[in-house]
């Protein structure tokens, strides 16, 4: 019978090798659409508003691009600024974020660790007693070895998974992607909490302005009501006009309540944001009429990449998502593991140390790859490729979202604009209107009602032009933080 040379160890180690790798060369192919790059082309303005630097004269202030001007340059208020100040440091979303930072970093290290050596120190002791009719009972009665056998080891113990297929070097990646998307995601969160104090603070100035003009309504129709008064007395009206007067009167006198309800929620939510509990709100008692930059630059729509931190975000995980991709892919290929140990052991405590006859040493190693039942694999490989199809999709949602923001608030900013200047006008007009109708109605050329609706309209336009007044503030920092500024 003819005899064949027999294979060295590394040409057995290569024969089983290849045919582990022809059991998991079959790794299902992906949709295309799931593998596919997101879309991030922006338009190259943000339609008809455009930058305000095409039309204003350049400095050094104002070149700077809007996201890039830090809050307490945005901000002028001081007492505004004391506010965001405070809420950087006690705002509990904030905190919970900071958290969710350090969880996200631990987790790189924790992924760092799994591709790196094992190595494990351990100290055991143990008894053994074999029956002495089986062979080793025999052979042991035969030279002497106790009937029942105590056990002492001290050694060290390696394991290593070489990381042929950069499965678990992808996974740590991910883990970094991961980590720096939630930091990202506190800088949005950041700008979020800022715009948020920005407009309640500005709403209160707002409520206190319309709580003064009310106040100030009440009592110029609390004198109306009076003339009328006189007026009945002299037989020139009506009990109903002073009637129709004192019900205005009540009202008004209700509506201050309102107001004052609203005033002590806003400050409550104040207080929330800021981290403490309720209490009253320092403010500038001018009302809204601190100053806030004049310009907008937006810069190219494209620097939404780099300004906003959500959009940096989507970005960061939808590279996670990749990575966690290939992480899955790899599964389907075998793997290589090593393990070595080295110590002493010995039957015999007082004898554990003995060198070299204690000694004990083993070196192993072996690959592993899925071969009958790899439905888990597969389904969990799909998955992650559902996962970064969602990140894509996310990515362009979320791009898409940051260029709406911020053409609307620029189209806001300019309407609010022309709105504010017709209602002022308004106010103006109306203004005029109530003397000429106090002088009518005194000389009996108009009627109370007459009197009485154009009270009521001044009244209800100079608190429509204070809501304009608000609503442009909040467009200012609804675009300074659209465009991605706040964190900084």
């Amino acid at each position: 019978m003819p005899t064949y040379p027999q294979p060295s160890l590394l040409g057995r180690l290569a024969i089983v090798f290849s045919a582990a790798l022809l059991v998991t060369a079959c790794v299902p192919d992906l949709r295309q659409e799931v593998l596919r790059e997101p879309e991030t082309p922006v338009p190259a303005s943000f339609g008809a508003a455009t930058d305000a630097a095409d039309t204003e004269p350049d400095s050094a202030a104002s070149s700077v691009p809007t996201a890039n001007v830090q809050w307490r340059e945005f901000f002028k208020d001081p007492k505004l600024a004391a506010l965001i100040e405070t809420a950087l440091d006690g705002n509990q979303e904030l905190n919970i974020r900071v958290q969710e930072i350090v969880v996200a970093q631990n987790e790189i290290m924790a992924r760092t660790g799994e591709y790196l050596p094992k190595v494990d120190v351990g100290v055991g002791t143990g008894v053994e007693k074999v029956g002495l009719i089986t062979s080793q009972g025999a052979s042991d009665e035969a030279n002497g070895v106790p009937e029942v056998l105590r056990n002492y080891r001290l050694g060290f113990s390696a394991s290593w998974e070489v990381d042929v297929w950069k499965r678990l070097r992808n996974s740590a990646r991910a883990a970094t992607f991961e980590y720096l998307a939630s930091v990202e995601g506190r800088n949005f969160m950041v700008t979020r909490v800022v715009a948020e104090i920005a407009n309640t603070y500005y709403e209160l100035m707002a409520l206190d302005r319309q709580l003064e003009v009310l106040r100030q309504n009440i009592g110029l129709q609390q004198d109306a009501l009076e003339i009328v008064r006189l007026e009945k007395q002299a037989a020139v009206v009506t009990e109903l006009a002073v009637q129709r007067f004192e019900a205005e009167v009540l009202k008004n006198r209700s509506r201050q309540f309102d107001l004052e309800q609203r005033i002590v929620e806003t400050q409550n939510r104040l207080n929330f944001l800021v981290g403490r509990y309720p209490g009253p709100i320092p403010r500038d008692g001018q009302g809204l009429g601190d100053p806030m930059p004049a310009l907008v630059r937006t810069g190219v729509p494209s620097e939404l990449l780099g300004n906003r931190p959500d959009v940096k975000q989507a970005e960061l995980q939808l590279a996670a998502a990749k990575l966690d991709v290939q992480v899955a892919r790899a599964r389907f290929y075998p793997s290589l593991s090593i393990e070595a140990g080295v110590g002493y052991e010995s039957y015999q405590a007082d004898e554990l140390l003995s060198t070299p006859d204690s000694v004990f040493y083993g070196l192993a190693g072996g690959i592993v790859a899925p071969l009958v039942n790899r439905r888990a694999i597969k389904a969990e490989y799909f998955s992650k490729g559902a996962e970064q199809l969602k990140a894509v999709l996310q990515f362009e949602q979320t791009l898409l979202m940051a260029f709406t923001e911020v053409a609307n608030q620029l189209s806001m900013i300019d309407n609010l604009q022309k709105s504010y200047d017709l209602q002022a006008q308004q106010v103006s007009v109306l203004g005029q209107a109530i003397e000429v109708s106090n002088t009518l109605f005194r000389s009996a050329r108009a009627d109370y009602m007459e009197v009485l609706l154009t009270r009521r309209d001044s009244l209800d336009a100079q608190m429509e032009l204070i809501d304009t007044q608000l609503a442009q503030k909040r467009a200012m920092v609804n675009v300074y933080q659209a465009l991605g500024g706040g964190w900084q």
